[in-house]
């Protein structure tokens, strides 16, 4: 009989839609797939150098386990000269993906039945990852009128004497919103007021259009000493199979997280470890090049969209995705049960478009689809969902 604690788990909605996206095109059909939210770029060379030169000088040993030190001192003076929070190289701990740090973060705060404030539209594993350490999700609902930033009025409630954490996506998935500094002050003052601890997921920090952009932890000393700053390199450095993510915390928390990853991992792999030092050392042209792309992809999208009615959507300041309200096609639409997994059902199978529901990030009146693809794919897939809607709403 396997563990109870699987009974409440969701599989993930992204690696599911992935895996029916590779059936079908094995069958010969043509997919168009705006589901990913992995980037189409590959690693950059001088990233790839390091680990290549790592294979080479043997360096294929065990290490620290929370990280090679040269990696984190490349990471202490990343969030230093570019997030503006002084951390030591005994608070930086890396792990195995942002995933990882996230989780780590989780097992090191919780006890059992502490719940943890997760704000809606979510980042699908969010949830999982608290029921699978023990804890309770609780999710805050948020105001489509403010890009679905969560406020001190709707945190409270939500707030109960359980509540530990609270995870903030910033930038947003699947919205692409991004905070700005005057939003996070009133929260960071109502978490220090509350015990709260603050998990800030800037995995899509180095990819965002606008240069309004403050880390949680750098707002004040008492925020750094409540906030989990997480990141990696999957997304800007286009490194998702690398499998290198990190977390920054106060001394006490980064030595529990370092000590749980001793007993359940080790360490990340150390080749991955220098190919993300190469990265963080070596590649922020490159790094900066990918993000100008998104961006000429985000200005093409959104001009598309605007001329496909009745969709509306959240214009993304950040990562590469839009969240599309799709409640206006209701009406058009025969369905049981999910209304955006049957239209995600219903785009695949008639249109050959794959698209993230909703439903997988609590909003189900929404679809998700990435930019992190060609501007010939967008415009194909955009084309064949304009069609699809023609269709239905005839």
């Amino acid at each position: 009989m396997l563990s109870k604690r699987l009974n409440n788990i969701t599989p993930s909605f992204t690696i599911g839609i992935s895996n029916k996206v590779q059936k079908l095109r094995e069958e010969g059909l043509d997919i168009i797939n705006l589901s990913i939210g992995e980037p189409d770029f590959f690693t950059p060379d001088k990233a790839k150098e390091e680990a290549i030169k790592a294979i080479h000088n043997n360096k294929t040993k065990y290490d620290s386990a929370s990280g090679l030190k040269e990696l984190k001192k490349v990471i202490q003076n990343k969030l230093w000269t570019e997030n503006g929070i002084n951390y030591e190289v005994d608070e930086i701990v890396v792990s195995s993906g942002a995933k990882h740090s996230i989780t780590n973060s989780l097992l090191a705060l919780l006890d059992e039945g502490d719940e943890v404030l997760i704000p809606k539209p979510y980042w699908v594993s969010y949830p999982e990852m608290v029921k699978l350490v023990g804890g309770k999700p609780v999710f805050v609902e948020t105001d489509k009128s403010n890009n679905f930033k969560v406020t001190v009025e709707e945190l409270k409630e939500a707030q109960s004497s359980r509540t530990k954490a609270i995870i903030i996506s910033n930038p947003s998935n699947p919205a692409g919103s991004i905070y700005r500094e005057k939003e996070l002050i009133p929260i960071v003052k109502f978490c220090l007021e509350n015990n709260i601890y603050i998990i800030s997921d800037e995995i899509y920090e180095k990819i965002r259009y606008i240069d309004d952009y403050k880390s949680i932890a750098a707002i004040s000393k008492e925020a750094k000493d409540i906030t989990i700053t997480i990141n990696g390199l999957s997304k800007s450095a286009s490194m998702t199979g690398w499998r290198v993510g990190y977390s920054a915390s106060n001394k006490e928390i980064a030595k529990a997280i370092s000590t749980i990853q001793g007993h359940l991992v080790s360490h990340p792999s150390t080749i991955s470890q220098w190919a993300a030092f190469g990265a963080l050392s070596y590649c922020e042209e490159e790094i900066n090049e990918m993000v100008k792309v998104y961006k000429s992809r985000r200005d093409r999208i959104v001009s598309i969209l605007n001329k496909i009615k009745p969709l509306s959507f959240i214009y993304p300041e950040g990562a590469f995705y839009l969240f599309i309200d799709i409640s206006q096609l209701k009406q058009n639409m025969n369905y049981d049960g999910s209304f955006s997994i049957h239209f995600a059902d219903r785009l695949l199978e008639e249109s050959k478009v794959a698209v993230v529901p909703g439903i997988a990030f609590g909003m189900d009146d929404y679809i998700r689809i990435s930019y992190a693809c060609s501007i010939d794919t967008l415009t194909e897939g955009l084309n064949r969902i304009a069609e699809f809607i023609q269709k239905i709403s005839r």
